[in-house]
């Protein structure tokens, strides 16, 4: 399998995740609010290059991948990540400059439990989410253990082991970008001279 192919299998990892969550979110009555970046403004969001190969792609595609690789080359500590867009006056507010290119954690977050040490399924979510609507996520936590389907975290990055498992390992969120944006710039480099 081809950088481009492993990135079409990551893209299908998403939409599977995508409806799964989807489902759940409606069915659940919890998501992530509109606006909140809370989560995005912490430059240690562990990432792996595998999930951002296809946003890798997509900025080649837009022809600024190369200057978005040199920019997060040039960073010489960590920063958040280099397409979240937060608002002037409040960075824990803003959105994703690239949502359709966001990574597995992005889309996991707020949208998928974990199993803890007993058993028992837990929500992966922030703790904006648990104090601005306690009695929602209460809800849905305890419907994830009795009647409500949940994606899996450990499930979703399975299938991205399944991919690539040498691509697979974690680093703050824009290094793991720029590995992905190197691997992509190199493989379209050998692409076109062949």
């Amino acid at each position: 399998m081809n950088l481009f192919e492993k990135s079409e299998a990551v893209k299908e990892v998403f939409r599977q995740l995508e409806s799964e969550s989807s489902q759940f979110q409606t069915e659940g009555g919890l998501s992530c609010l509109s606006g909140c970046g809370y989560c995005c403004a912490n430059p240690k969001i562990p990432a792996s290059p595998l999930e951002f190969l296809p946003l890798a792609f997509d900025l080649h595609e837009k022809g600024i991948a190369e200057d978005i690789a040199n920019q997060l080359a040039l960073q010489d500590q960590l920063e958040n990540c280099i397409v979240y867009r937060p608002k002037a006056e409040d960075h824990t507010k803003g959105f994703c400059g690239s949502y359709a290119g966001r990574g597995l954690i992005c889309r996991l977050f707020g949208a998928s439990a974990r199993k803890t040490k007993y058993g028992q399924k837990e929500l992966i979510t922030c703790r904006i989410l648990k104090k601005d609507d306690p009695e929602a996520f209460a809800a849905a936590n305890a419907r994830i253990n009795a009647d409500l389907d949940v994606p899996m975290a450990t499930a979703f990055y399975t299938r991205l082991h399944d991919v690539d498992e040498s691509l697979t390992t974690q680093y703050p969120i824009n290094q793991a970008i720029l590995i992905a944006l190197e691997l992509v710039l190199r493989f379209k480099f050998y692409e076109e001279a062949g």
